[in-house]
């Protein structure tokens, strides 16, 4: 009877094992996958040195289990390491990024056909909050070019290559030699300080004051859209929307009762609008931007004109390295490079919407949903709150589970220290029209001299998917430590008519209604 038992407990573990196998990956990825992806992952499969491992991964799902081991953060600084390195680093950086500081902006070829910064965009610019104890900093992307090579074979491209990679050639160089991966010159896992990137930290903004923040539901009735303007691209133009019950003369008799009971409960719920500006203008009062918020990293801000008034304000975040999530003490979704971005939609320069990059999704709130902080000239800007170490854009501080029930896997935003980008970014106008691969972008007038070639680069900006031969490497059921690195803005479907990156896009108009899903639901 005991040996029994213990068969039967073996038994039950081997099938819920092979349950989790066989149905997880399909819930974590509900695209099946094609026919090259399937060849590809039996030849990642293959990469293994190991029968035992193989078999293990094609029919349990578990790949790599000696790789497995604890991935913190940060690595532990040596105890004889000298504390003012890390000092002295910076300072070098500092002294030598002055002068391109200057520059940008500075010289000037031809800049009378190019097209400035509308106010509108630096007025109502995103503000945002990093986490506080973050571990991976807002990154420069033109530093992170000195510390990742092309992925090609040493005798294609040598270590001491005469011509450094650069934003200013990274496409023709991609085009000419073939690579599609930037990998990283350092083991990711002795964490450099380049991945940290600290000396780009914002100054922590001051607000001792924990204020809730209102939940900002809203009447439908209250924000009836006039245009389509959450529907718009140049093939697409605004239209106007009239309601055609609006006749002169008033209305029917029969809509008489129906009227004066929306008239009651209109008046209740403009009351309820007017009790909530009132709380937010309070939270807005309170939370005034001081000068802090300036990072050495630049933002990267893409205009993209949509016709009929409509213009796309692009805010992309470069980081060196995304640090993925844990799920039961096992870290997952590591890769070098990370490109976040939120996108402001105005209209005659008025802001409709924003939109919040998640993952490889993302929510889009009407203007008056999200939070906001008004500077001395009561202009109100949109606050956004970047996760913890994914780096995903939330318009609220606090858990953010996704994916796996019983918050199994959950993103972490909090009030940290204020960013903000427009202190210091790269700008550009984006035709999405334009019919050659490295055509349609060009610098602002503000800064006439910056480079595009690296806007155009169809590669990852991090290392290729690592094999199973790769100490650092392992995936359970479907999901790997490491993964390949994101492409760059330019495929983040600039010219979409709706806010959202895909067709599937629900307008939110109040933080409850955002609570209540992630992107991926």
């Amino acid at each position: 009877m005991y040996h029994l038992r213990r068969i039967t407990i073996a038994a039950v573990v081997l099938g819920v094992i092979i349950l989790l196998a066989t149905f997880l990956p399909r819930i974590l990825n509900p695209v099946p996958p094609s026919k090259e992806k399937q060849e590809a992952d039996q030849r990642w499969i293959n990469t293994s040195p190991h029968w035992l491992d193989r078999q293990a991964c094609r029919w349990v799902g578990l790949c790599g289990l000696l790789h497995l081991k604890s991935d913190p953060p940060a690595k532990p600084k040596p105890k004889n390491k000298d504390d003012g390195g890390e000092l002295r680093l910076e300072l070098r950086h500092i002294v030598s990024e002055e002068p391109a500081a200057a520059i940008r902006g500075g010289r000037s070829k031809n800049t009378g056909q190019l097209r400035e910064i509308p106010d509108y965009v630096l007025n109502y610019a995103p503000l945002v909050h990093l986490y506080s104890q973050e571990f991976f900093w807002p990154s420069d992307i033109a530093d992170h070019m000195k510390h990742v090579v092309p992925d090609l074979d040493e005798d294609i491209w040598p270590l001491n290559e005469s011509q450094p990679l650069t934003l200013s050639n990274l496409n023709e160089l991609s085009r000419e030699l073939g690579f599609m991966h930037l990998n990283s010159k350092d083991d990711v896992e002795s964490r450099p300080r380049w991945l940290h990137s600290r000396r780009n930290r914002p100054v922590a903004f001051d607000n001792d004051d924990e204020i809730e923040h209102e939940d900002g539901s809203e009447p439908d009735g209250g924000f009836a859209e006039d245009t389509t303007w959450f529907d718009v691209d140049r093939d697409h133009p605004l239209h106007r929307i009239s309601d055609p019950r609006k006749l002169p003369g008033g209305i029917p008799r029969a809509q008489g009762l129906a009227r004066r009971s929306r008239v009651f409960r209109r008046q209740g719920q403009e009351q309820q609008r007017l009790t909530f500006q009132s709380a937010q203008d309070e939270l807005n009062a309170k939370n005034k931007p001081d000068e802090s918020g300036y990072s050495r990293a630049p933002a990267t801000l893409v205009l993209v004109d949509k016709g009929s008034g409509i213009v796309d304000a692009f805010w992309f975040f470069f980081y060196a390295y995304n640090l993925g999530q844990t799920v039961l003490g096992t870290r997952y979704g590591n890769h070098v490079g990370d490109w976040e971005h939120c996108m402001i939609r105005f209209e005659s320069g008025i802001p409709r919407a924003v939109f919040f990059s998640e993952h490889e999704g993302g929510q889009a709130y009407a203007w008056h949903a999200v939070e906001k902080r008004g500077n001395e000239t009561q202009i109100q800007r949109p606050v956004i709150y970047s996760a913890v170490g994914s780096h995903a854009m939330y318009a609220t501080p606090g858990n953010h589970p996704y994916v796996l029930p019983f918050k199994m896997l959950k993103d972490v935003t909090d009030r940290g220290p204020l960013w903000d980008p427009s202190k210091n970014l790269r700008g550009y106008w984006y035709d999405y029209t334009a019919t050659k691969d490295d055509e349609g972008l060009e610098p602002v007038k503000e800064n006439p001299d910056e480079p595009t070639s690296w806007f155009h680069y169809k590669g990852t900006w991090g290392d290729k998917l690592y094999g199973l031969d790769d100490v650092r490497q392992w995936r359970l059921f479907g999901q790997y430590h490491y993964v390949t690195g994101p492409q760059g803005p330019k495929f983040k479907n600039l010219g979409r008519e709706k806010v959202c990156q895909t067709w599937r896009c629900c307008i939110i108009h109040s933080i409850a209604e955002g609570k209540k899903g992630s992107w991926h639901s």
